[in-house]
């Protein structure tokens, strides 16, 4: 996957990655091994298959064709269905932790939104930079992400009544136009658009960082620091850059649809669609923080 537009996706590249062919036996139990060949000792594929043929009966070679081709599934590959199954439980897992945190006291809704945010973010990079994907720890991952939403929704709602929902809305929304349109082959990701993905997320981190650094300092006493401190023709700067954000999270969506489809088509191994499900989570979250703070910060302007 290496064309996944987000970093979980590096290093793992699908391309060729193929599934060993399986060592040739009796589909009725018994292992192949032709006569005069020592235990271990390998034939070359043609001369193995015509020999086995050869041991079958009628009715076993006619069974045997009659049986449906093995599909990826059967041969332990990725497929979309994969996919679609571990990118639902993780979002599962994000649902049951945002619940937690919107159910609890709102003194404990605080707390553990922020073990949501810290846990989270370990890992994530933990997640992203282990070799073989680990279910348990991107389930994980997911849960704490949920329990860092479900804090931050619980706050900017109770400010901002109906925002949450908006911004649930919202997300749904754009993921399901940016499938639609990578679907139908409008918006592919191309090199240009890729090599301008990477400035624009580069210099957008290093805009959240400054003003992450600044709102702790005290230097900007706004709720959203820079985003709302600074206007431009009456518009808060939050507006401008939530919406170039939002743009930069559905690009990251089209890139790892890509690189689902590159895995799926290089007929990589199964345990992968954990990494495609993994990269997906965090790109929704990140498109689902990006839209209710635009939100909040908009109507905060009202």
């Amino acid at each position: 996957m290496a064309l996944g537009g987000n970093p979980v996706f590096n290093g793992k590249n699908f391309r060729g990655a193929k599934q060993a062919p399986p060592v040739p036996h009796n589909p009725y139990g018994q292992q192949f091994n032709p006569a005069g060949r020592a235990p271990g000792q390998v034939l070359d594929g043609q001369a193995a298959w015509s020999a086995q043929q050869q041991s079958m009966t009628n009715e076993q070679l006619q069974q045997m064709y009659n049986q449906p081709a093995a599909g990826p599934a059967d041969t332990g590959r990725m497929t979309y269905d994969d996919v679609i199954m571990k990118t639902v439980a993780c979002l599962v897992a994000v649902v049951v932790g945002a619940g937690v945190t919107l159910l609890v006291a709102p003194g404990l809704s605080s707390l553990l939104m922020i073990v949501g945010a810290l846990g989270g973010f370990v890992l994530a990079l933990v997640n992203t930079f282990k070799k073989q994907p680990s279910p348990a720890l991107i389930l994980a991952y997911a849960g704490l992400e949920g329990l860092f939403l479900g804090g931050l929704t619980r706050i900017l709602d109770g400010m901002y009544p109906g925002v949450g929902l908006q911004a649930v809305i919202g997300t749904l929304a754009v993921f399901g136009v940016t499938l639609v349109l990578f679907k139908s082959g409008k918006v592919r990701a191309t090199p240009k658009l890729m090599r301008f993905f990477m400035i624009a997320t580069i210099g957008y981190a290093v805009f959240a960082l400054i003003n992450l650094v600044m709102m702790w300092t005290g230097a900007v006493q706004e709720p959203f620091g820079l985003r709302t401190s600074i206007t431009i023709a009456g518009i808060p700067l939050g507006v401008f850059i939530g919406i170039l954000a939002i743009g930069l999270a559905a690009f990251s969506l089209i890139m790892d649809f890509t690189s689902i489809e590159e895995g799926v088509r290089a007929g990589a191994p199964e345990r992968y669609s954990w990494v495609a499900a993994f990269g997906l989570t965090v790109t929704l979250v990140w498109l689902y923080v990006e839209i209710i703070r635009l939100l909040a910060i908009l109507r905060g302007d009202d």
